[in-house]
């Protein structure tokens, strides 16, 4: 089940009250006005895409079918419901939720945990694949499955049937859910979030039913309702005239249309249907004003908001012209904080404003306007919550200029394009949100075509006086928020409710109209003297060509027709981070911000605006073992992804502003992060991990004392001084022939002194023996859990897929102990990392949060089912559930460019053979009980294991 935030802010989150995925899509309210709506435009109604199938069944059923083929042999089916906890009583609070859960608990065709149990043999993968979530006012449930097996395709319509009215709501299952979902509750709570959130709802949703029925529900509700509620929860709401069928793949349509019929025609609507009301959130007149601070919260964090009230539904040309302008106008005073945020004067750590939905679309029917700002302390909170609403009046009063909307207009359009292009490739989860969207909020469903052509006219037709005229109706005078959360340790120096309001009154004066600072010149002052392709090599079994340039460099080239419109590249070579000298290495680990500074003559705002329009982008990188780059591009601009590789390497940027600045800001972070328990433990676990080796610890506010942009600059020079040994993958919808003239001109010509260059074993390895360590810090009944066994291993391709094996076995049976059997916790996790430099070592990971009370016992527990499977070995059960899904999702990466890039670069940095994945079959076929039971003998074993516990402070 997907994670439903109640509250998110931070150093760089706006203040937002999550809902599920979708949420945010909903439809009109359809109570009084408020103050200030927007202005209703004319338009004509955008067609609905023909290539969808739409009907609707006699019970109300609504259902959409679309044939698509990417990716080849699967479709994604859908249930959506149009209820949520909205619809729960006042004793009901949390059932629409807990419902969601009890789907996958038991239902008139599969019984228990056999509907799970059924699709992870056929290779769905529960929680990546299988998921479902819960909103205010909408309940999905979605299932990828293969169309390649006919008895499995039809069986996903049966699971759908199942969730949609035969979900059969045993008692002892709904009594082991209690657990589980009080510890969801846990999970994301129990902290500075949850509590800061109890105090903003009440303001945020003042006077409506969203104040009183977050998804999540009430917990004494959650332990001790009784079966009959949720039952009838579930016979009230859970009825075909409020649900929809969605089917995107690759499919017959209308074999699906008949097993669509065939499984939900017989469901049916009560006789006496409740109403599905909707609700609203009342106005205000004056600024509504809340002061929050908790001992948790780490940084000084100011929200502006301007309620407004619109329709977040596309239907009209009109409604599309004007989403877009919201578009262009969120991009433009992005760039702007961007500008500013470069600036050493710079009044803020982070800041921005966007125009949206209210709260990620929490309230049907509302929008907002909204800043977020964060200070370097409470003192100086007033002074930056000041300076960012003086941008937002900047431009309600001089607007923006016509270089900005040119920029924005030239990105749109590259983007709009690149889907056009990709049109017969775009991937049917796409298509799928569409008629989400469509069934929840009214919004159209445009075609590809259409869509392509109304933004082509679209943005032509926008002009700068539109743009600014819709930009002055984002500040409205009524319906205003001020919002701030902050440390409870300034609590003394922050700034009065009287003087927020203040400052939101007199955020205009003084402020003068932008002056853009675009650089005018080419990325490359003088185009580089080619080399040449010395050697080219075939590897026909994987369809890779091998180049070996003049100076040295190699070349592995996939060309690919999985995109038509994607070309992505990455390289490497030896050294990184591992090479920085002792004394150096507080400033080596800056060196990120040379490359994050821009390249030559331009800061990243000019060099934005130099590439607007522009597919090609290109980084660099510096990592621990390993520097390059990494890039990607259409087709028609690769030339310019490889003109900034070629400038990262020869012409760096030091920017003496942009690193103090990013040094400033970070040192501020550092100093403020120990007040969040989770912050405080990963140091903790990172510690331990590298046995308190310096270069393996967390860096702290006083290491930025010894940091020297001269050093870092002057590490970033030399390694990438001699690209010698530099290897590059590049993988995509490109011509071998064609792309040569490219290499030669931008790679070949990179320089070279041909030195052979290694990482060093700096010796950081995590502790040998048996380690156990507590950390005190929190304020409430929430523990963390994180338990490692690891060892040094013989790292190859046959040894890994055990352990894979291995891990997947794992995972079902803790997952099945600590949540199903215990009701202990809600989404344990195990983990598996093997590395095979500069030292061969495996990591297996346990990890869960809990009830401090709990701690030893689930930790035992989990300790126990690895006794069982070294005992044992992995069921075959498990076994094959493992082989399916790692065949399913082979399928689908083969046809990946992603996956190509990686592939290739971890065969090439690990020494392996090219085309190891021919013989994957044959390694996966060799996992049986008796392989596994040998691998958790010999890996699973407690003389190197180490106990990890968060716990809250004692009191």
């Amino acid at each position: 089940m997907k994670k439903i935030n109640i509250l998110a802010i931070g150093f760089l989150a706006y203040l937002a009250i999550d809902g599920p995925a979708y949420a945010q899509k909903k439809p009109v309210a359809t109570k009084k006005p408020a103050a200030t709506t927007a202005k209703k435009t004319n338009g004509t109604l955008i067609p609905n895409d023909p290539n969808v199938k739409i009907g609707k069944l006699a019970n109300g059923l609504t259902y959409y079918i679309r044939k698509n083929s990417e990716p080849k042999n699967r479709a994604e089916l859908y249930l959506a419901t149009r209820i949520g906890s909205l619809m729960e009583e006042d004793n009901q609070q949390g059932l629409a939720h807990f419902t969601e859960h009890m789907a996958f608990n038991g239902t008139k065709d599969f019984p228990k945990n056999e509907m799970i149990n059924y699709l992870q043999k056929a290779g769905v993968r529960f929680g990546a694949d299988l998921n479902a979530y819960t909103g205010f006012d909408q309940t999905v449930y979605q299932l990828p499955i293969p169309t390649d097996s006919a008895e499995l395709f039809k069986t996903g319509f049966k699971i759908l049937a199942n969730w949609a009215g035969k979900v059969i709501m045993e008692g002892d299952e709904i009594d082991k859910e209690r657990g589980v979902i009080i510890e969801e509750d846990r999970q994301r709570g129990k902290n500075a979030q949850e509590r800061i959130s109890k105090q903003l709802l009440p303001l945020l949703l003042k006077g409506s039913r969203y104040e009183n029925r977050l998804p999540i529900g009430k917990i004494d509700i959650l332990q001790s309702f009784t079966h009959d509620k949720i039952k009838s929860f579930y016979k009230d709401w859970y009825r075909p005239n409020l649900q929809s069928v969605i089917a995107v793949g690759d499919f017959d349509v209308n074999e699906v249309e008949q097993l669509i019929k065939a499984n939900f025609s017989d469901l049916t609507n009560p006789a006496s249907p409740r109403p599905r009301l909707k609700y609203d959130l009342p106005d205000n007149k004056e600024p509504l004003v809340k002061i929050i601070t908790d001992p948790e919260q780490p940084y000084n964090v100011a929200m502006m908001m301007y309620k407004q009230r619109g329709s977040t539904a596309t239907s009209t040309t009109a409604d599309y012209k004007k989403q877009l302008m919201y578009s262009m106008i969120n991009s433009m005073i992005g760039a702007r904080f961007q500008e500013i945020l470069q600036k050493g004067t710079a009044p803020f750590l982070f800041a921005q404003s966007t125009y949206g939905p209210y709260q990620g679309g929490l309230v049907s029917g509302i929008n907002a306007f909204q800043t977020v700002v964060a200070a370097k302390s409470g003192a100086e909170l007033e002074k930056s919550f000041t300076a960012a609403l003086a941008e937002n009046e900047r431009i309600s009063k001089f607007g923006f200029v016509q270089s900005e909307v040119d920029v924005t207009k030239k990105n749109i359009l590259a983007g709009n394009e690149k889907q056009f292009k990709e049109k017969d490739k775009t991937p049917s989860s796409s298509f799928v949100q569409q008629y989400l969207n469509n069934f929840l909020t009214g919004s159209s469903i445009p075609s590809i075509d259409f869509k392509y052509a109304e933004t082509q006219k679209a943005v032509a037709s926008i002009t700068l006086q539109e743009i600014n005229a819709l930009a002055k109706t984002l500040i409205t005078r009524e319906n205003q928020i001020i919002v701030v959360q902050a440390p409870e340790k300034d609590k003394a120096t922050l700034p009065t409710e009287a003087q927020l309001v203040i400052a939101l009154k007199n955020a205009s004066n003084g402020v003068t109209a932008y002056v853009d600072n675009s650089v005018n010149k080419p990325l490359l002052e003088t185009k580089p003297v080619a080399g040449k392709i010395v050697s080219e090599t075939k590897i026909a079994a994987i369809g890779v060509t091998e180049l070996t340039l003049s100076n040295g460099i190699k070349v592995l080239l996939k060309p690919t027709d999985f995109k038509n419109d994607q070309i992505i590249f990455s390289s490497f070579s030896k050294g990184g981070l591992s090479l920085a000298a002792d004394a150096d290495y507080e400033s080596a680990q800056m060196v990120s911000i040379i490359p994050e500074s821009g390249v030559g003559a331009f800061n990243p705002t000019q060099l934005n605006k130099l590439l607007a329009g522009n597919t090609g982008r290109a980084g660099a990188y510096v990592s621990d073992l390993y520097q390059g780059f990494s890039g990607s591009a259409s087709p028609k601009d690769l030339e310019t992804a490889f003109q900034m590789v070629y400038a990262y390497a020869t012409n760096p940027r030091k920017d003496t502003e942009i690193f103090n600045k990013n040094i400033s800001d970070y040192k501020v972070i550092l100093e403020n992060k120990d007040a969040n328990p989770s912050s405080v433990f990963a140091d903790t676990v990172q510690a331990v991990l590298s046995s308190y080796h310096k270069r393996g610890m967390p860096i702290k506010a006083a290491d930025l004392n010894n940091v020297s942009l001269d050093k870092a600059y002057a590490f970033y020079k030399d390694r990438f001084a001699d690209a010698s040994e530099q290897t590059f993958v590049i993988v995509g919808a490109f011509d071998v022939t064609t792309i040569k003239p490219f290499i030669e001109t931008y790679l070949a010509s990179l320089p070279a002194a041909a030195k052979k260059q290694n990482y060093a074993d700096n010796g950081v390895r995590p502790p040998n023996g048996k380690i156990s360590k507590t950390v005190y810090k929190g304020l409430e009944d929430k523990a963390a859990v994180e338990l490692y066994i690891h060892g040094d291993y013989i790292f190859n391709a046959e040894n890994n897929i055990q352990l894979d094996a291995l891990k997947a076995a794992l995972e079902i049976k803790i997952l099945e102990r600590l949540r199903e059997k215990e009701s202990g916790v809600y989404s344990p996790q195990v983990g598996l990392s093997v590395e095979k430099y500069p030292n061969a070592h495996y990591y297996f990971n346990i990890s869960f949060s809990c009830a401090t009370a709990n701690v030893d016992k689930l930790v035992a527990a989990a300790l126990d089912e690895i006794s069982k499977i070294k005992t044992n070995g992995a069921t075959a059960d498990d076994i094959s559930k493992f082989k399916s899904e790692e065949q399913r999702q082979h399928e689908l990466s083969l046809r990946n460019n992603n996956y190509w890039l990686s592939y290739l670069t971890n065969r090439l940095q690990n020494g392996d053979s090219l085309d190891q994945l021919l013989t994957d079959k044959q390694r996966l076929d060799a996992i049986s009980v008796e392989s596994t039971k040998a691998s958790a003998q010999k890996y699973l074993t407690e003389d190197n294991y180490i106990r990890l516990v968060l716990m809250p402070q004692k009191k």
